[in-house]
């Protein structure tokens, strides 16, 4: 190969690799995000260590130059989102990804009896809920929802509590403008917009898509953070591999 073919072919894997480069950056950036599912509020639609891709423009008709050139939609009752959560307490990080089921858009009026959730006087058919059978004699606190006056939800935020009469209206809480509505899909063991309040549009990031992969996962490894717990989990993933895997999920449709 002479020297002016080598400079070009140099040249071209250069130019090659950078392109790859800005494409990984825009849709790391613009289009698509890795997720992984903490904790079981979201089962049995989303398991605990099922690994997502988010739909990041699928809602991003913000007007901005890159939003004009991808399709995006409204959202709507029903979809599953992920959002930035911003803390009205000391329990969570400001900033947290969430992973909640829209159930109320802006307008709507909301009410939940025993575990029936009511949209505009409407009974919600939901098929994608869980309740957990511990709790299927007795009903469980954001079971019955809003809570009638002078009443108050275990866990629920202080903030939520002083702001929860005024978007009541006749026994339904009435979304604002530019605010959802969201619970888990896990109702008894979820702490959603029932417990917080409503999620701004602007903290919306996107819709997960696809499950790309699934690993058995301990309940409780999101809160070891140590290094030993990190190695020890590394190492779980090693070995276990083949078989904490699971492979039915393995690239399934999120609805």
């Amino acid at each position: 190969m002479s020297e002016p073919e080598a400079k070009s072919s140099m040249r071209d894997t250069f130019e090659s690799l950078v392109v790859t480069v800005i494409l990984a950056v825009f849709g790391t950036t613009f289009v698509l995000q890795a997720f992984k599912i903490p904790t079981g509020s979201m089962e049995n639609t989303l398991l605990i260590g099922d690994h997502l891709l988010v739909n990041k423009f699928i809602f991003a008709g913000s007007g901005e130059p890159h939003t004009r050139l991808l399709p995006y939609r409204e959202l709507r009752r029903g979809d599953v989102v992920v959002f930035k959560f911003t803390p009205t307490d000391e329990q969570t990080e400001p900033g947290e990804h969430f992973v909640k089921r829209v159930i109320g858009i802006p307008g709507d009026r909301v009410h939940i009896i025993h575990r029936q959730v009511f949209v505009n006087g409407v009974p919600q058919v939901e098929p994608y809920v869980r309740h957990e059978p511990l709790y299927a004699g007795e009903l469980y606190p954001g079971d019955d929802f809003p809570p009638h006056d002078g009443e108050y939800l275990p866990s629920s935020t202080s903030a939520w509590d002083a702001e929860l009469p005024s978007v009541v209206q006749n026994g339904d809480v009435v979304v604002p403008p530019n605010q959802y509505f969201v619970m888990g899909d896990n109702r008894e063991r979820s702490w959603d917009s029932r417990f917080w309040g409503f999620v701004a549009r602007e903290t919306i990031i996107g819709k997960p898509v696809l499950i790309y992969w699934s690993f058995v996962t301990p309940e409780d490894e999101y809160k070891h953070n140590a290094l030993a717990d990190r190695l020890s989990q590394l190492w779980d993933l090693i070995i276990h591999f083949p078989t904490k895997t699971r492979w039915r999920r393995t690239f399934k449709l999120i609805r």
